[in-house]
């Protein structure tokens, strides 16, 4: 009879946690109980070290003692202030009726809102919910084409997944091993490359199909003057705030955390300036901050135990072993990874995934760019094939898969504040041009490493 391969019960662990997942129990509980039940049934099998547990508390207080995790509350509260305050509302408006003159110009609004709150807010559901609610009506009142009034929106807020400071670039950096600040750079030129991408799709289709997109009629425009004071109240601060932050990262002036507790005080005086601050302001700013923390940290904690538990089954091994033996080396791990992350891109939030996925991705990667980079005398690397570069790519995935029919996350997150003329099958046909770009995005990235690696080596000199 074959001996028992304990590394097999991790795999079938997996098969549990996905199993408790589809029940409706919470994430970070579905990780730690499944782990439980695995470890008790590697004990039975005396393939599992109990005493590998004991280690768990130093895990956890390594996790909190990392000083990068340190920028996520600060980043969230910062977009958190901008939101409560009203301040993101107004920017979409103001940004609406500076381009309202031209065909599709809300849904161009739209797609430059969503990226300037994408860089911080950082959240999706955020984003999406609050141009969901603002712009989504004001286009349908003027005749925009459903299609491309839900399309542009759960695109453009999916861009909190890309653009910086991102909370997923924080995370991908975190288990990738490489600097967030190299992360923040890499991700500018390919997030940019998304942003325009939709605009110009917004654009070609207003001009190409009369009235799928109209301009908006004399009587819905601000102009003149109060145009112009709107525009320099509402648009130039948080622009200003949005490049300090960035800029004293890639400068080399401030770290993550320090950019991020910047931010988040120039998000304050910004709505104290706008005599938008308040109790309630701060309150319900400091709420949300506190339970998207602790949603992270909780996940991050009891996938520290599910880790545990799959490393000492030796089920990372065997999977490692798989991937680093693909026919085709490097570039047929970069496609299954990507399918592989994709998948599940569809089904669970990018936390998650960060701490189901990355742990098994990266030191397969890690091998598999080390055999590429030696079998090339050194030059597969400095072509900007590297880590930084891999995450990067993830990260667009992990865009793509979230506008994903039929259960990406954004698609529910605006479904949930979407008027009833809205159908669900609109909302879901509506992602399909908005993949393709972001798919033809993903292509270039790949084929093209410098988009990631010119502006790394440019600020960090790398």
């Amino acid at each position: 009879m074959e001996e028992f391969n304990p590394q097999w019960l991790g795999i079938i662990m997996f098969a549990g946690f996905f199993f408790m997942l589809l029940t409706g129990y919470p994430v970070a509980f579905s990780f730690a109980g499944t782990a439980m039940l695995f470890g008790v049934i590697g004990l039975a099998f005396e393939a599992f070290d109990f005493n590998l547990m004991l280690s768990l508390p130093n895990s956890w207080f390594g996790i909190m003692s990392d000083s990068t995790l340190l920028a996520i509350p600060f980043f969230i509260f910062m977009g958190a202030l901008l939101e409560r305050s009203g301040l993101a509302e107004e920017l979409l408006e103001t940004v609406g009726q500076l381009m309202g003159p031209l065909k599709g110009g809300v849904a161009l609004a739209v797609v430059v809102v969503g990226t300037l709150l994408a860089a911080t807010t950082g959240v999706v559901a955020a984003t999406i919910i609050a141009m969901g609610l603002i712009s989504l009506p004001t286009m349908l009142r003027y005749g925009y084409n459903k299609g491309l009034a839900t399309g542009v929106i759960i695109s453009s807020g999916t861009l909190a997944q890309m653009i910086p400071p991102s909370i997923v670039l924080i995370l991908l950096s975190d288990q990738f091993g490489v600097s967030v600040g190299d992360l923040f750079a890499g991700a500018i030129i390919p997030g940019l490359m998304l942003s325009g991408g939709y605009a110009l799709y917004a654009l070609v289709m207003a001009y190409a199909r009369p009235g799928f997109a109209p301009a908006l009629p004399p009587e819905a425009r601000a102009v003149g003057k109060a145009l112009l004071l709107r525009t320099l109240r509402a648009f130039v601060p948080p622009i200003a705030l949005i490049f300090a932050v960035l800029g004293t990262i890639f400068a080399g002036l401030a770290t993550p955390s320090e950019a991020g507790s910047f931010g988040a005080i120039g998000a304050a005086l910004l709505a104290l300036a706008n005599r938008r601050l308040n109790r309630k302001v701060i309150t319900e700013a400091a709420l949300s901050t506190a339970k998207t923390t602790g949603l992270v940290l909780m996940i991050l904690f009891a996938s520290t135990v599910f880790v545990k538990v799959l490393y000492a089954l030796g089920t990372d091994v065997l999977i490692e072993d798989w991937l680093a033996s693909l026919p085709g080396g490097f570039w047929s791990f970069v496609v299954v990874a990507n399918i592989f992350v994709f998948l599940l891109g569809i089904f669970l939030e990018f936390t998650e995934i960060t701490y189901i996925a990355m742990p098994l991705l990266v030191p397969a990667a890690e091998r598999v760019l080390n055999v590429a980079n030696e079998a090339f005398g050194g030059a597969f690397v400095s072509q900007g094939y590297t880590m930084v570069w891999l995450a990067i790519v993830l990260a667009i995935n992990l865009q793509t898969a979230f506008i994903s029919p039929p259960v990406g996350f954004s698609l529910f997150y605006l479904q949930s504040v979407a008027p009833k003329e809205i159908k669900t099958a609109d909302i879901h046909r509506s992602a399909i041009p908005f993949m393709i770009i972001q798919l033809i995005v993903l292509i270039i990235v790949v084929l093209f490493p410098e988009t990631v690696n010119w502006l790394v080596r440019v600020s960090f000199g790398r």
